[in-house]
């Protein structure tokens, strides 16, 4: 056989290359394959921590149900809803709020709804009051709204105290006019 290719080098070089064309196309293959293979087990490892959360949420799925229903709920005791609109929303607290001052024992001389605040999930409703009346009286106001639903933020308080004179055997009563803004949110989704 050396001999062969000896005496026929030509002969020989064609032949081999012919041989080697299958070869390199066969390895190529092979190779191919490999790095595909690979590419394949490499996405399978990234996909096996996600396939795991989605088996884990799948066990837990009606707990998060029983969650999302006890923070609707939590969260409608909170906030007004999103099918009321803004201005019958803004009525609605100032007529309570008043009528709930009024009842605390405070005389209302003013209120007025300001302007609304949008932010990303819920609408600011503000309303400014301006009360006069005793130290006692504001504090039930205060606790009352504490119990108020849904809830009701005091943005901000200035009390100006009264001067008051009495007698003698008169107790000392602290008269105040108090201006309060309120805040409560209507949520938007």
């Amino acid at each position: 056989m050396i001999g062969w290719i000896k005496a026929h080098r030509r002969s020989a070089i064609i032949c081999g290359l012919t041989l080697l064309v299958p070869l390199l196309l066969y390895l190529n293959l092979v190779l191919s394959a490999w790095g595909m293979r690979t590419e394949y087990a490499a996405e399978i490892d990234r996909l096996a921590p996600r396939i795991a959360r989605l088996e884990g949420v799948q066990q837990v799925e009606e707990e998060l149900r029983e969650s999302a229903g006890i923070v609707q709920q939590r969260m409608s005791r909170l906030v007004y809803p999103a099918s009321a609109e803004r201005a019958s929303v803004a009525a609605s607290m100032q007529t309570d709020v008043r009528q709930l001052m009024t009842d605390a024992g405070l005389n209302v001389s003013n209120s007025q709804v300001m302007p609304v605040r949008e932010e990303e999930r819920f609408d600011f409703i503000g309303v400014k009051l301006t009360v006069a009346g005793d130290m006692a009286s504001l504090d039930r106001a205060l606790a009352e709204l504490a119990d108020f639903s849904p809830l009701v933020i005091v943005e901000g308080l200035d009390i100006w105290p009264t001067r008051t004179r009495r007698g003698k055997d008169e107790p000392e009563v602290q008269e105040a006019t108090i201006s309060i803004r309120l805040l409560s949110l209507r949520s938007v989704i």
